[in-house]
């Protein structure tokens, strides 16, 4: 298609020629250092054994000892019995098992439903647990389970116990606390108007708090229908909920997930009514109940993530888990802190974790998520510390136990308990890095702390997809070089490292700081785009006096004069000459600073001419009419020459589209001419070299122009006839100027008297 310069100017095709396509590949001249050496460095990496201080220091995670590995997909919830002893409620097939001291489990009862999501220890150490989605409370003793209370809801998320044997039972999907004095007694203590209770726990003054979603509201209940809002989260769904002796309370939040955690419970148990078997697509994990007694409060829900079950009739259960909705660039959840003046604090947030549970110990509040189970310890300067990793999906539930902690999983439900010490080894596999381009790999140098018998080796392993899979080189062989070892895997585009750390004598080796250097391939520029457009300029300034009246006539009466020096004619300059513009847009992955080649071709022409030789600008503009009329290709090319060595520097072009230059005006030939009685008959033909005729119209004694129509109906060629018929003219002489015009906006004009 060509492109008139005088119209709208053309953008080319976004097409970069690439030079030196089948050619070795060329490195740049510049070392890149990839460099981790901070606690958001280091976070996005993966966890085995190993912890993450806020100052940026990896070392060993203290010791992870399984103490139940369970055939269930998901550990809801967790609870201590007076005799230490564990009580854990499972999914997806509503069972709750007893561990005792030696880590030996039991199975103490199978619900009808399919969720057991909350369970309790009271303070006569009786157990109790409620049932989803036909929502009942059962009290289990003596490995018997009888029904307590049926609040009528569909789902029980918490429970909570209270002195005197009183139970406060949070419901959905009606958002109802019960408070339940005795079997077959309760009774709606406060009705939220939510949908959902996910979360129970009363604090030092006997008060209920609870959690609400989905708009993530925190109520403090006093009495019957009694409550404040202690906070308002900007998250829907308050998940974990721990008060402190002092007032001070402690609250997760995440981005909601009740509603799938409903339908889930639903799913699994139409399938278990109909089949025998669960298949639960989607469950969220809940709330969950608590604990009171001495040590360490333990607080309720017990959250998770919706895992996407099936269970067969084999007993093994394997479960997947969806990631609760997530809005890109907003919170996924937080932890907030609400002093007792009602004072509000995030102390922590994040845009790509859940947060499932909180527990408060002495001097630090430890929290757990979904990011490979996670567990962070909170100090209450808000120094974060990333304890360790499960490996599991996520760690839903959190416990106080013989001073130490107890994590529950989900994913394949299980209980772990973390050490008072540092494991024996670990391992740091950082996070994969894109080189951008194939890199040749230098050297790996780190810096760490390393105690008398502790070792420390790294690896590194390199592939050219964006995560590593078969195609990728295996681990090296172990670097031990501190100051640089050179790397051995192979050039590529992506390279990934691993430290290996051991212990001795209970001390740790502790990395801060690691780099690794390379030289990117050098990437050739591209050119991505040419516009080509004409512009008006001012003419040269005149040389003689009268320039500023260039474009004025004056008449002047001079009929006194003694002497007649005659009157010469004033010429009209054409208002402006015309300028021709070449831009051009391109860019280096690199960043290498570029240079340009301008060059011109004709169509009928076989070889580029320079136009513009070595410039760092994006555009070059000429004079018009160094181009004649016709067709004319633009190329330019753009090369990293000054950036990189001879041997190195890439280069690149692209070519325009066809560029069409007209700057000569249509022919007009006036053919018969017949003017009489008042009318006149006019035949004419306008003929353009180069481009379409577009328009043709007429003046009649300088009046306005009036449109002509083609003989053919219409213009559109390059050639055409017009028959233009005049009549009520008045007697005498008239002048009749025609006009047509091409597609480059060219007029050509003629005259035509009538006598």
């Amino acid at each position: 298609m060509m492109v008139s310069l005088r119209t709208l100017a053309r953008t080319a095709a976004l097409l970069a020629v690439q030079a030196g396509w089948f050619a070795p590949a060329t490195f740049a001249s510049g070392t890149v250092a990839w460099e981790m050496n901070s606690y958001s460095d280091f976070v996005r990496g993966r966890f085995d054994g190993i912890s993450l201080s806020r100052e940026g220091r990896l070392s060993l995670a203290p010791k992870l000892d399984t103490v139940w590995a369970s055939d269930q997909p998901v550990v809801w919830s967790l609870a201590q019995g007076r005799d230490g002893s564990l009580y854990s409620a499972t999914g997806h097939r509503g069972r709750v098992y007893r561990i005792d001291r030696a880590g030996k489990a039991t199975l103490l009862w199978t619900a009808e439903q399919p969720e057991v999501f909350a369970i309790a220890v009271d303070s006569a150490g009786v157990l109790y647990a409620g049932t989803s989605p036909d929502g009942k409370v059962y009290r289990i003793e003596n490995g018997k389970a009888t029904e307590y209370f049926a609040p009528k809801a569909r789902y029980i998320w918490a429970i909570a116990t209270a002195p005197g044997g009183v139970l406060y039972v949070g419901t959905g999907d009606q958002g109802k606390i019960f408070r339940v004095d005795g079997p077959g007694k309760g009774e709606i203590y406060y009705d939220t108007g939510q949908a959902h209770i996910t979360g129970l726990a009363i604090d030092s003054q006997g008060r209920l708090l609870a959690g609400s979603e989905p708009n993530g509201l925190l109520y403090r209940i006093t009495a019957k229908d009694k409550a404040f809002v202690l906070y308002d989260a900007n998250l829907p769904e308050i998940r974990a909920i721990v008060p402190m002796p002092d007032g001070t309370v402690y609250a997760a939040a995440l981005g909601g997930s009740m509603a799938k955690r409903a339908q889930a419970a639903q799913q699994a148990a139409q399938s278990q009514g109909a089949t025998g078997a669960v298949t639960t697509p989607t469950t969220t994990i809940t709330v969950e109940a608590q604990e009171t007694g001495p040590g360490p409060e333990l607080k309720p829900p017990d959250g998770t993530k919706p895992p996407a079950p099936t269970s067969t009739a084999n007993p093994q259960v394997t479960t997947q888990f969806t990631p609760v909705t997530d809005v890109t660039g907003l919170d996924k959840s937080a932890v907030y802190r609400i002093n007792p003046d009602n004072t509000v604090e995030t102390l922590w947030s994040s845009k790509e974790e859940n947060v499932y549970d909180l527990l408060a110990l002495d001097r630090q509040l430890v929290f757990s998520t979904d990011e490979n189970g996670r567990i962070y310890s909170l100090t209450p300067d808000r120094r974060v510390t990333l304890v360790l990793e499960t490996k599991e999906g996520e760690t839903t539930r959190l416990l106080s136990s013989d001073r130490s902690v107890l994590a529950a999983t989900g994913n394949m439900g299980r209980i772990f308990r973390l050490g008072e010490t540092p494991g024996g080894s670990g391992a740091y596999e950082a996070p994969v890095h894109d080189a951008g381009t194939a890199a040749r790999w230098g050297s790996l140098g780190w810096r760490a702390d390393l105690p008398a018998g502790a070792t420390l080796q790294f690896r590194t392993r390199s592939g050219n997809s964006a995560k590593p899979d078969r195609t990728w080189s295996d681990w090296s062989e172990p670097l031990t070089d501190p100051v640089g070892s050179r790397i051995p895997s192979p050039n590529a585009r992506y390279i990934e490292w691993k430290a290996e750390l051991a212990g001795s004598g209970g001390a740790t080796p502790a990395i801060t700081s690691v780099s690794l250097a390379y030289l990117p391939q050098n990437s050739p520029p591209v050119v991505r785009s040419i516009n080509v457009v004409a512009q008006s300029a001012a003419p040269p300034a005149s040389k003689t006096a009268g320039s500023a009246a260039a474009y004025s006539v004056t008449v002047t009466d001079t009929s006194d004069s003694a002497t007649s020096a005659g009157t010469p004619t004033q010429t009209l300059s054409r208002a402006a000459t015309q300028q021709i513009t070449v831009s051009w847009q391109a860019d280096d992955p690199d960043g290498d600073r570029l240079v340009y080649n301008v060059y011109f071709r004709g169509d009928d022409e076989a070889q580029w001419k320079l136009f513009k030789a070595d410039t760092h600008e994006t555009s070059v503009t000429v004079d018009g009419d160094v181009l004649a009329d016709g067709k004319y290709f633009f190329r330019v090319t753009a090369s990293d020459r000054e950036s990189n060595p001879p041997a190195s520097a890439r280069e690149s072009e692209l070519v325009s589209a066809p560029v069409l230059i007209d700057n000569t005006p249509p022919a007009i030939t006036v053919g018969t001419v017949r003017y009489a009685g008042g009318a006149a008959h006019i035949e004419f033909s306008a003929t353009d070299a180069a481009a379409s005729l577009r328009h043709c119209e007429y003046s009649l004694d300088a009046s306005s122009w009036v449109p002509v129509e083609a003989a053919d109906g219409v213009i559109d060629s390059r050639k055409e006839s017009f028959t233009l018929d005049l009549s009520g003219l008045s007697p005498g002489e008239h002048v009749v100027v025609l006009r047509t015009g091409d597609s480059a906006n060219n007029n050509g004009v003629v005259k035509v008297v009538l006598r």
